[in-house]
């Protein structure tokens, strides 16, 4: 039986989303991104599954579009959900943290896809970039718009004109990663990061996420509309049976038993 595009597991209370086309280094075609983007639909309506984990299969994490199939004239988009972007999830969001596990090549659309994601985790021999330029291109699957605001704004911006490639470590150093892995053990340490997280209250951590995401554009912490924001979610927080459960579970020195409600 031929291989899906993108597949979900669950491990847990995780999800590892895997783009599963090893020999194109999982370049995005419209199987990987109807697959893809089902999955991520799946793993949020899925109550078990508390985070997300996005890898690649084989060698790489994603090398980007399928210049093949674009060549060939065939789309590579999921025509039945175009406002899921790129790979069906550059414009996908879901309530979910999502962790990009980057086991290897990752440029162009690969960076683009880490960048979709709340947290990453590196390989140390893999490397990330937007290479478009040099290809008459434009990174725009959430390329130019996302990198300069998850760096400083002229290093950025030299990377997206010289199209130049950044390192592990320098990922690292600019914040663009959260951790480096040995070589080869990038899934093992975000699945660990995963972990961690998973084990938090599932309310509270979909509420900061929506909160951190939704005020970062916005204007300064002392405008009201922010506020807003911030209540709403302590409003679903606090009413919430979690928040009588994680206290008496710290009293009775227990682990808390989340019901994400």
């Amino acid at each position: 039986m031929t291989e899906p595009a993108a597949k979900l597991e669950k491990r847990g209370n995780i999800g590892i989303l895997t783009l599963n086309r090893p020999d194109a280094l999982n370049a995005v075609n419209a199987d990987l991104a109807i697959a893809a983007g089902a999955a991520l639909e799946e793993a949020q309506s899925d109550p078990e599954i508390r985070v997300v984990v996005l890898t690649g299969a084989g060698r790489a994490f994603c090398a980007g579009a399928d210049l093949k199939e674009l060549a060939k004239g065939n789309r590579i988009d999921d025509r039945e959900h175009p406002e899921w972007g790129f790979g069906g999830i550059v414009q996908h969001w879901i309530a979910k943290p999502t962790i990009a596990a980057v086991n290897g090549f990752a440029l162009g659309g690969g960076t683009e896809i880490l960048l979709a994601c709340d947290l990453a985790v590196i390989d140390e021999t893999a490397s990330l970039g937007l290479p478009e330029v040099k290809r008459g291109l434009l990174a725009a699957a959430g390329g130019v718009i996302r990198l300069q605001r998850q760096i400083p704004f002229k290093v950025a911006l030299e990377a997206m004109l010289t199209g130049d490639a950044i390192s592990a470590a320098r990922a690292y150093e600019l914040g663009l990663v959260n951790r480096v892995a040995p070589a080869g053990t990038a899934l093992d340490v975000a699945l660990s990061l995963a972990e961690t997280i998973a084990a938090n209250a599932p309310l509270s951590v979909e509420q900061s996420k929506r909160v951190a995401h939704t005020t970062a554009a916005m204007g300064s912490d002392w405008e009201p509309e922010v506020w807003e924001v911030n209540k709403d979610a302590a409003k679903v927080v606090f009413t919430s049976k979690d928040a009588m459960e994680g206290p008496r579970a710290f009293a009775e020195k227990r682990k808390p038993e989340w019901q994400g409600r």
